[in-house]
Order: C-alpha cells, then sequence, then structure tokens
C-alpha cells in the first residue's frame, strides 16, 4: 500500500466486503486485473472515511491517486492498474464519489442517490463488464441496477456508523423530511421503518431490473458471479425489511450465501418465479382466488397483482409527491419498454389474453391520485372516477384473463363494489395518511381526516356508501345471468369474501373504536374450498 497517502492498514480486504469481491468463480486472468482495480479504490475509500483527515487533506490525495491514474508518481496501486490495461476510466469515475464523500455531501433526493450510485457503485460492474468483453446495452443497464442496488443495500446497513462515525447521511433528505426530518429518523423506529420500507421497494423494483443480468451474458463464469450477487442482494434485502438496522447490524450469513450459490447455475429465479413470490409475500386477500386458477391464467393474474401491487407501493410509500409521479411515469415507459421480472411478465399476459393497455394506464392514474399528499374526494362523480380507475380496470382485465370477456360489465361492477368495502373498512388506517375518501360532498367543507371522522355526517355517509356495495354486489349479480359462471370463480371466491365484510361493517357500525373485521377460520375454510370448486 502507498505508505505516503493511505490513512493507515487497508479496512478491508477483497474477502470481508459486504460483496464477492475478484471470487474463485472469475477466471484466473481476470482475478488479477479485478484485484488490481479493488486496491485503488480500497485505498481512496479508506482515505475517504478517514476520520482524522480534514476534508481538504482528503481531497489531495484523492488528487494524486488520479493524478497517478494518468501516469504520475506515487501511487503504486494506481500505476499497477494503470499498467493492467483495465479499470483506469471507472476507477476515475469513483474517485468522484470519493471525493464527494471526504466532503460529506447529502442526497437532498432519489436522483442524488442515484447519481451518487452512478459513480460510486456503477463503474464496478461496467468494469467487469468490458473486462469480459460484454458489450450489450441490456446488460450495462441490468448491471448498473445492480450496482445500484448493492450501494444502497450498504448505505442501509451502515446508517447508524455513517452518521455517528463519519457525519455522513445517504438517505433522500426529502423522504426523510416525509416524516418528521433526519431527527425523526435516526431516533424513533416508525419513521425510521417507512423510510427504509419504501428505499427497499425501489431497491426491489432495480433488484428485478438486474435480474435479466445473468441471461444476458455470454459468460458463463460472469453470469455465474452476476446470479449469485443477485441471490445475495436478494437475501439482504428481505434481511432489512424484517431488522432494523440501527439496532444491530443487519449482515448475510453463510447459508445466504451458500443459498445465493447455490441457485446460481440456473442464472437466478425466472420472471414468473420472482413474481410468484412477490404475490406470495404480499400475502394478499386476493389469494384464494388467483390460487383457484392454473398454467398460463394464474400466471397472467399473478403478473396483473404483482403490477398493482408495485405502483400501489409507490403511492403509499414515503416519498415525496413528485417523486411518487416520477416513480410512477417510470412504470407508464415500462408498459412500452418492459425492462423487469414485473413489467416483462405483464406485457406477456397482455399479449396471450389481449388486455388493454389503456386498463393499465387507468391503474397508474388511479395511483396518481394516491400519491397525492393531502388526498379529498370532493363528490360522489370523483369518486365513482376513482374506483373505476384502481378497482375497475382490474376486473376488466381480471375477467379477460378468466376466459370471459363478455363478462365485462360483471368486473366492473364487483371491481366498483370491493373498492368501495375497502374505503369503509380502511376508514382509520387512510386518515393516518391524510386520505379520505368519503365525498366531501357529503361530509361537508374540508378539515384535517380526526375533524371530518368525528362529523355526524359521517355515518350518514357511511351507510349511503353501505347501501352502495350491497347495491353493486346486486349488480354483480345481475351481470352474471346468461353468463358462463365457471370461468368466474375465482372472482365470486373474492365475491362472496367481500361481501362477509360488507355484513360485519354494517353489524359493526362506524362509531369509535372501529376495529378492522376479519374472516374466522370457518369462513376461510369455505374460501379454500369454494376456490378449489367444491
Amino acid at each position: 500500500m502507498s505508505a505516503s497517502i493511505a490513512a493507515g492498514p487497508a479496512t478491508r480486504g477483497p474477502d470481508s466486503e459486504n460483496f464477492p469481491v475478484a471470487s474463485r468463480l472469475l477466471a484466473p486472468e481476470v482475478r488479477g486485473r479485478v484485484l488490481a482495480f479493488y486496491r485503488v479504490v480500497r485505498l481512496a475509500d479508506d482515505i475517504a472515511d478517514a476520520p482524522d483527515l480534514p476534508a481538504q487533506e482528503k481531497l489531495r490525495r484523492l488528487d494524486l491517486i488520479e493524478a497517478a491514474l494518468d501516469g504520475g508518481p506515487g501511487v503504486p496501486e494506481a500505476t499497477a492498474l494503470r499498467e493492467s490495461g483495465t479499470g483506469v476510466e471507472e476507477a476515475r469515475a469513483m474517485l468522484t464519489a470519493f471525493r464527494r464523500d471526504s466532503r460529506s455531501e447529502s442526497c437532498a433526493d432519489w436522483n442524488a442517490l442515484a447519481d451518487y450510485c452512478a459513480y460510486s457503485a456503477n463503474p464496478v460492474g461496467r468494469m467487469l463488464l468490458r473486462l469480459h468483453g460484454e458489450e450489450d446495452a441490456d446488460a450495462v443497464r441490468a448491471a448498473d441496477a445492480l450496482c445500484t442496488v448493492l450501494q444502497v443495500l450498504n448505505h442501509l446497513q451502515d446508517m447508524g456508523d455513517d452518521r455517528r462515525e463519519l457525519g455522513r447521511i445517504y438517505l433522500p433528505q426529502d423522504w426523510m423530511d416525509q416524516v418528521g426530518g433526519e431527527e425523526a429518523v435516526f431516533t424513533e423506529a416508525a419513521p425510521r421503518r417507512a423510510v427504509l420500507d419504501a428505499l427497499l421497494d425501489r431497491t426491489d423494483t432495480l433488484l428485478d431490473v438486474a435480474a435479466a443480468l445473468p441471461r444476458l451474458l455470454r459468460s458463463r463464469r460472469l453470469a455465474f458471479q452476476s446470479a449469485t450477487t443477485i441471490g445475495c442482494a436478494r437475501r439482504l434485502l428481505a434481511r432489512l425489511r424484517a431488522a432494523d438496522p440501527m439496532a444491530r447490524r443487519v449482515a448475510l450469513t453463510k447459508g445466504d450465501v451458500l443459498s445465493a450459490l447455490a441457485g446460481a447455475p440456473r442464472g437466478g429465479p425466472s420472471d414468473a418465479a420472482l413474481v410468484r413470490a412477490r404475490v406470495a409475500r404480499a400475502g394478499s386477500s386476493f389469494s384464494r382466488g388467483m390460487a383457484s386458477l392454473r398454467g398460463e391464467r394464474r400466471r397472467a393474474l399473478y403478473a396483473v397483482y404483482a403490477f398493482c401491487r408495485s405502483v400501489d407501493d409507490i403511492a403509499d410509500g414515503a416519498a415525496p409527491e413528485a417523486e411518487k409521479r416520477r416513480f410512477l411515469a417510470e412504470w407508464r415507459g415500462k408498459l412500452d419498454a418492459p425492462d423487469c421480472a414485473v413489467s416483462r411478465e405483464l406485457a406477456r399476459a397482455r399479449v396471450i389474453f389481449d388486455l388493454p393497455k389503456s386498463e393499465c394506464e387507468a391503474m397508474i392514474d388511479g395511483m396518481e391520485t394516491d400519491s397525492t399528499a393531502r388526498l379529498r374526494i370532493p363528490d360522489e362523480a370523483a369518486l365513482d372516477l376513482y374506483c373505476r380507475r384502481v378497482a375497475g380496470s382490474v376486473g376488466v382485465l381480471s375477467v379477460r384473463i378468466f376466459g370471459a370477456p363478455e363478462a365485462e360489465a360483471f368486473g366492473l361492477a364487483l371491481g366498483r363494489t370491493l373498492q368501495l368495502v375497502n374505503i369503509l373498512r380502511d376508514i382509520d388506517e387512510d386518515a393516518v395518511r391524510d386520505r379520505v375518501y368519503i365525498p366531501l360532498s357529503w361530509l361537508g367543507p374540508d378539515a384535517d381526516p380526526q375533524t371530518l371522522l368525528a362529523r355526524p355526517d359521517l355515518h350518514d355517509a357511511c351507510d349511503r356508501l353501505l347501501t352502495r356495495a350491497e347495491g353493486g354486489f346486486a349488480a354483480a349479480e345481475a351481470a352474471l345471468v346468461g353468463a358462463n359462471a365457471r370461468p368466474l370463480r375465482p372472482a365470486r371466491v373474492m365475491m362472496w369474501a367481500y361481501h362477509r365484510i360488507l355484513q360485519r361493517l354494517a353489524t359493526r357500525g362506524f362509531q369509535p373504536p372501529r376495529l378492522r373485521p376479519r374472516l374466522g377460520p370457518a369462513e376461510k375454510a369455505r374460501l379454500a374450498a369454494m376456490a378449489l370448486g367444491w
């Protein structure tokens, strides 16, 4: 190591990083070049992280590394990398990130964090691709997504240490502002969890983009390495969802790494498997209905559900409204140019079952409504439009997948009705998000949610919604007259379950405390039997 500029002994080695570095999976001749690159990056990273060096001294030493990459003296690691013939431009790009670290620059928003990752992480993937002669543009995009994922996960792992020891915060500032600010995020569990979950949702989306990487590579060794890394990232992401990195360090176990290695020869999970896993994690109330389908129909419905879940998570997350809308706009683009597991599976379903793109766009329109920081529904016409977008769209898509496109009226009626039940069931949960879906024309002048829900008119308004929901179930039944009921069995399963919930809401009333109604064991058993056609 360059004793004259090093901040001290290397804090880590290639075998102690969070993710594989120059592993034995790579060819020996490639590993040597990767290690040469790693030594320069580790030297620069340790300088940027040195707690006893002032910012100006860190920047001076980083300038010396860059000069050595250009042929200057004094930094043998940089000289060795230059002489290896690969990695100089990528190392130079990473010095940009280390300079930002030296100045303790924060990230104002997601774009700023992504831009940081473009310098701090993505060059590593691009260097590996170049070493292996991989030039496919889709592979570059997938590698960039994977490297950004790894960097963000590392930031979340180390968020406490980074702030305490280095004065650095990589979490987007405007995301923290949404839940009370920096101090709240770092001292209170609930605001921190909200930001973590939103960031993990965003990271999960990028990981689905990265999932195609092993299948895009010609190099079998690099494909194996990338599949292993993606598997490790998925397991670390799951651990960060389940644990608080401020309470203890969240890290991969040996078992996680072995599991990732075991799945790597197959190139990682298929798109269909990734979507199935996402549906399983969601624990949806629609799972019984979906389980009654088989083959391509079930696969297509899973894709539609995963799409709806993805855009709904954006709308419900901790990101500011402007960024939510930008992420939803990305999904509009995915409808035309699929780039991740969910969008590819949705595109496949649209082709097989002739699913209208306009219905997917309607769902995104509805999620843009939900992205509003303070949501109020002015009147019944606005409520009908909202329900048509977020629920009618699902109904139209679903009946086509069921094999009954002629039952569109049924799908629209049932979709709207199920959404009305959701609104009645989730009044208090929505109020916490500053959302009130009961029309203001029924409740009176706008106010904060607590005031609106305390008004005497609330009970009459809820009774009106109950009446409309009952009428919706009746309309759905009427739309079934003369239709082939067998393909619509999944919808009838959901119809029965939601009607039971509506009946419980009517019995419970709307005086506080409004305990959430749930189906009992016997009812769940009946649902399972109905799903099987019994």
